[in-house]
C-alpha cells in the first residue's frame, strides 16, 4: 500500500481533532472530598439521598463521609485539617463567626427538632418550676441555643437554672435515670426519652419561636478549600440539590429509603415526625432566601447567642462568613 503525504496530513488532523474532544465524564478522575456530618435527618437527609441517586459521582465527586457526635467536634476536625467540609446544625453560626470556615449552603430550618423535656414526677410541669433546677444538654449546640431562647421567652434568665453540660447520649441517660429533671435535646434523642420515661413530658419545641429564632442547619467548608475550590463546592451544591429535589418531590419514597438504609433503629412513624419537625425548601426558594438576606438574618440571630455565651470577640458577621453566591450560581447553571 502506498501512503501519500495527503494521507499523513489527514490522519494527523483527525488525531488532533479527537484529542481536542472532552473526555467522557466516566473517564475523568473524580474529586475526593472529606465530608463530616451529624447523623440527624435535618443534617444528613439530602446528603444520603444524593448518594442514593448517584449524584455525587455524576458531578465528578468521590466523598468520604465521616460521622461525628456534635457540631463542635466537626468544626474542630475541619479546623485541624482532617475534613474539607461539613454538614451540621446551629454550630454553623459559631465557628465561622470566629473566622473558622465559610458557610455555603443550608439544609433546613430546624423548626421543631430541638425539644425541652421535663419530668412531671419530679414536680416540673411549667417553666416556672424550672427555676433553680438542673437541665442537661450539650452546650454550644442546637439544643442549647433553643433552650436559651425558650427560657428567656418564658421569663427565666438562663442564670436562674443549672445547665449541666454533657454529651447528648449522657444527658439523655441522666434524664431517664432521674439524675436531672429536665433535658434539652434534638431528635432522634427524644425517642428513648419518650419510650423509657413514663413521667416525661415535652414542655416545648423550637417551633414555638419560629421564625423569630429560626435555627439553620447547613454546610461549611474550610477557609482554604473555600478560597481555592469554589468550583468543587458548586458541584457539591448540585449533587445535594438532586437529593433535596427527591426529599421534596418524592417525600414518602425518600423517607422510606432513609429509614431502611440509614435509620433502621428509628420507626418510620418517627422518621416522618422528624421530617415534619424541619422546614425544607426547594432549591429555587433557598436561592431567593439566600439572595434577599433572609437566611443571613437567621444565621446572625444564632451568632449573637454565641457571641454572648462563648464570649467571641471581634465576631465575623453572618454577611461575611456566609457565601450564598456559590449556591445561587450553581442552581442557575
Amino acid at each position: 500500500m502506498t501512503i501519500t503525504r495527503r494521507d499523513v496530513l489527514q490522519s494527523t488532523a483527525a488525531l488532533a481533532a479527537a484529542s481536542a474532544l472532552p473526555m467522557p465524564a466516566i473517564a475523568q478522575a473524580k474529586e475526593k472530598i472529606r465530608v463530616g456530618y451529624l447523623h440527624t435527618l435535618a443534617v444528613d437527609g439530602q446528603m444520603w439521598l444524593a448518594d442514593h441517586l448517584g449524584a455525587w459521582s455524576k458531578h465528578g465527586l468521590e466523598p468520604d463521609f465521616k460521622q461525628f457526635t456534635t457540631g463542635l467536634e466537626l468544626f474542630q476536625a475541619m479546623v485541624g485539617g482532617s475534613l474539607d467540609m461539613l454538614s451540621t446544625g446551629a454550630v454553623i453560626s459559631n465557628f465561622p463567626a470566629r473566622g473558622q470556615g465559610k458557610m455555603f449552603m443550608a439544609n433546613a430550618v430546624e423548626f421543631a427538632t430541638a425539644q425541652l423535656w421535663v419530668r412531671e414526677d419530679q414536680g416540673i410541669k411549667t417553666f416556672a418550676d424550672l427555676k433553680g433546677k438542673r437541665i442537661a444538654t450539650t452546650t454550644g449546640t442546637t439544643a442549647h441555643v433553643f433552650l436559651d431562647t425558650a427560657l428567656r421567652a418564658n421569663g427565666i434568665n438562663p442564670s436562674d437554672v443549672d445547665i449541666v453540660n454533657q454529651r447528648m447520649t449522657e444527658a439523655v441517660t441522666s434524664f431517664i435515670s432521674g439524675a436531672v429533671p429536665a433535658v434539652a435535646l434534638w431528635v432522634p434523642f427524644n425517642i428513648p426519652v419518650r419510650d423509657k420515661t413514663p413521667g416525661a413530658k415535652k414542655l416545648v419545641d423550637a417551633s414555638a419561636y419560629y421564625p423569630k429564632a429560626a435555627i439553620i442547619s447547613g454546610w461549611a467548608a474550610s477557609n482554604d478549600f473555600h478560597a481555592k475550590k469554589k468550583d468543587v463546592l458548586a458541584r457539591v451544591v448540585k449533587a445535594w440539590g438532586e437529593g433535596n429535589d427527591m426529599l421534596l418531590g418524592k417525600t414518602d419514597e425518600a423517607l422510606a429509603f432513609l429509614q431502611q438504609k440509614h435509620y433502621p433503629q428509628v420507626p418510620i412513624a418517627d422518621i416522618k415526625e422528624q421530617y415534619q419537625g424541619q422546614k425544607v425548601f426547594s432549591n429555587a426558594d433557598w436561592s431567593k432566601m439566600f439572595a434577599d438576606g433572609t437566611v443571613t438574618g437567621w444565621l446572625q440571630q444564632v451568632t449573637d447567642f454565641y457571641v454572648g455565651f462563648a464570649k467571641i470577640s471581634n465576631a465575623v458577621p453572618a454577611k461575611d462568613y456566609f457565601d450564598p453566591s456559590i449556591y445561587i450560581a450553581a442552581m442557575k447553571g
